[in-house]
């Protein structure tokens, strides 16, 4: 059934793993000169990757997202703006297709098709088997952690590129582990995975650019594995911008037909 819905809304497969897997009072440094230690330990690795947080209040601009189910393919640029714990919004061209999430609420629209969802996180987990939140919607597109790293132990190493984080006790659920770069301590890459289920969600980052006093990834690929689906997505930020007032306007058209979970 659900991959049935997928092949029925691929246009919100596209914007939405995007969004999906898409603060302190410090801001992000990247020290491109000094040494490496390469015996970092765990403890202190995960330090630095919360010293480096984005302390910001809005962000936006354009992110050019490609998404690709195997079978066909998709290139769109849409506006994003975002209010820090508070709101991610996106709308493509005039307004054809627009979202709205919060920490307690997922909506979005299709003029294409006059249709609307109007719910909660669930909308994510009937996919992928995750629960997910805002905060963890957030950190992927701002080249966080998706878990918070201060709630398990992990062991650390260095492959020669970067710090690999892995749990030292495995989740019940879940394999995880995190590449996090030695210089900025932002995520370089995570992967998430389900083997029993043969799920998979592997998150790729490109280099960070510096915008005013923080960094925000460049590029961010996205690959998510379901049995024998496999759905990619990139995307790439343009012009982006901190610290804007800005507006978030939503309202879900008159007449359109509501998407129901099943």
């Amino acid at each position: 059934m659900a991959n049935k819905y997928l092949g029925r809304h691929q246009i919100f497969w596209g914007y939405f793993v995007v969004v999906l897997f898409l603060s302190s009072c410090k801001s992000a440094k990247i020290d491109v000169d000094g040494a490496i230690d390469e015996n970092l330990s765990s403890r202190a690795v995960i330090r630095n990757h919360y010293n480096n947080q984005n302390n910001f209040k809005t962000l936006s601009g354009k992110a050019r997202i490609t998404y690709s189910d195997g079978e066909s393919s998709q290139e769109f640029t849409v506006s994003l703006r975002m209010e820090r714990d508070k709101a991610i919004w996106i709308s493509a061209p005039m307004g054809v297709v627009k979202a709205y999430i919060t920490p307690n609420r997922v909506t979005f629209y299709n003029k294409l098709n006059n249709e609307y969802f109007d719910g909660d996180f669930s909308y994510f987990s009937t996919f992928l088997g995750v629960e997910l939140n805002f905060v963890q919607i957030q950190n992927v597109l701002l080249g966080r952690a998706i878990f918070n790293l201060k709630d398990e132990k992990y062991s650390a190493n260095f492959d020669g590129q970067m710090y690999v984080l892995k749990p030292r006790q495995p989740m019940a659920l879940f394999k995880s582990m995190f590449r996090i770069d030695p210089r900025s301590y932002m995520v370089a890459s995570q992967i998430l995975s389900q083997p029993l289920k043969k799920r998979m969600l592997d998150i790729e980052y490109g280099k960070y650019q510096s915008i005013g006093h923080w960094i925000l990834p460049d590029k961010i690929g996205i690959t998510a594995l379901d049995g024998d689906s496999k759905n990619t997505i990139n995307l790439e930020y343009r012009n982006m911008q901190y610290n804007r007032p800005l507006t978030f306007p939503y309202r879900i058209p008159k007449g359109f037909k509501e998407i129901v979970l099943k």
